[in-house]
């Protein structure tokens, strides 16, 4: 029969919250391979939430769980009883209510699940490789800010507009136009009858 023991120090906790996890409408199951020169072991903890219940609830809970582990532990195989590996249930809710062996087989399927040993990659391949496999890649975009770093800026004074927006203006709309404080008057431009528009 397997033992396993209890989990309880923080950064136990945190460094299993960092490797797989399991997922069930009761639990949620994280666990990881410990060092191999560590002592060959299971340990499991729990973590419940005052957001699972109150006091009596939470306390009801760990013990099913308990007694869960307690009953899965007896028929684990040989393979998982050698690892060196720390596992953490995080209890749900519906733990108060499911039944007894939903909760054993949800842990049967969890255990194996989290301390599972990482799939080994070929030398030389890396998660950066992927894009250089595709054909063509992704095409380059170019953004407007790096379109205008090839331009000259303009004189100081003058705007700085990219030539394909520099369309003539109007003769009559830029004479009419005319600086402030730099006295020039606007210049009067005639109408199609030959007059001088009211208010010039």
């Amino acid at each position: 029969m397997a033992t396993i023991e209890r989990l309880k120090k923080r950064p136990d906790f945190l460094a299993a919250a960092e490797g797989r996890r399991f997922h069930t409408e009761r639990m949620t199951a994280q666990g990881r391979l410990r060092d191999p020169k560590d002592p060959v072991g299971l340990r499991l903890g729990f973590t419940i939430t005052k957001r699972v219940g109150h006091a009596t609830e939470r306390n009801r809970i760990r013990r099913r769980l308990r007694a869960a582990v307690t009953l899965v532990a007896s028929g684990l195989p040989d393979d998982l009883t050698r690892l060196s590996a720390d596992i953490v249930l995080i209890a749900r809710r519906p733990v108060l209510d499911a039944a007894f062996e939903t909760l054993a087989d949800d842990l049967r399927r969890a255990i194996p699940a989290v301390t599972r040993p990482a799939a080994t990659r070929p030398p030389g391949s890396s998660r950066g490789d992927r894009s250089a496999g595709k054909a063509g890649g992704r095409p380059t975009r170019t953004t407007p800010l790096q379109r205008d770093a090839g331009r000259t800026p303009a004189p100081s004074g003058e705007a700085d507009i990219d030539p394909s927006q520099g369309r003539a203006r109007d003769p009559r709309i830029a004479g009419t136009r005319g600086s402030r404080g730099t006295g020039v008057a606007p210049v009067a431009t005639p109408n199609t009858c030959g007059g001088v528009p009211d208010g010039q």
